[in-house]
């Protein structure tokens, strides 16, 4: 039987991630079923560079900024700087874009649980005697789901639940602002201590006086 033929290398798209500087060579050889070695011999006959990760990630962040992203990445033949930096600028503002959206949806959810606990607060009595209707105690005269469902109504309980849903929301504004590139600027340092130059002056014109009164 004879041996199936093994496809050649796709070495224009092997070139684009080698220039792009994304991936590591042994991963662009694993996704092309080939040996690391033969790129890195490849690479230094041909010249390659890994020199467009940079120009990527600019590119990426001029995507996420002006939110001008095309769903559909140009599949040109013709290898250049420019189609290597668009194509994968482009995947890294497609996830990007996707992190805003997921973090966005999850700010949404904690503040609809706050206006949940805040109504519980403000109704605690309705709530409590809707526990005790929906009551159905045992043999021994126990109801586990009452006592559960009363221990979160409880201070305690909405009190944990507070502080759950706050570190939650404080997380999610922490990775909102890095998504949407809002950068603080670090506080200003301390004014350096204001020297008493007027004392120093006094003292030393006061002890050249004692010497001269102490010498004459």
């Amino acid at each position: 039987m004879a041996r199936e033929k093994k496809p050649a290398p796709d070495w224009e798209r092997i070139e684009a991630d080698y220039r792009a500087g994304l991936l590591s060579v042994r991963e662009i050889a694993a996704a092309h079923g080939i040996s690391h070695t033969y790129i890195n011999t490849r690479a230094k006959k041909f010249g390659w560079v890994r020199d467009l990760s940079k120009r990527i990630q600019d590119k990426a962040e001029a995507l996420v900024s002006t939110a001008t992203v095309s769903k559909e990445v140009s599949t040109e033949t013709a290898l250049s700087d420019k189609a290597i930096v668009d194509a994968n600028a482009q995947v890294i503002a497609n996830v990007r874009l996707a992190h805003r959206t997921d973090i966005s949806k999850s700010r949404s959810l904690v503040m609809t649980l706050l206006d949940e606990l805040s109504h519980q607060t403000e109704h605690r009595e309705l709530y409590e005697n809707l526990g005790v209707l929906m009551m159905a105690p045992d043999d021994n005269g126990r109801d586990k789901l009452y006592e559960a469902y009363m221990k979160a109504m409880s201070l305690g309980g909405r009190t944990s639940t507070m502080k759950a849903l706050s570190d939650s929301l404080k997380t999610l504004i922490a990775l909102e602002r890095e998504a949407y590139g809002v950068v603080e600027e670090p506080p200003p340092p301390p004014a350096p201590p204001v020297q008493q130059t007027t004392v120093v002056i006094e003292d030393a014109v006061a002890a050249a006086r004692r010497k001269l009164s102490t010498e004459y």
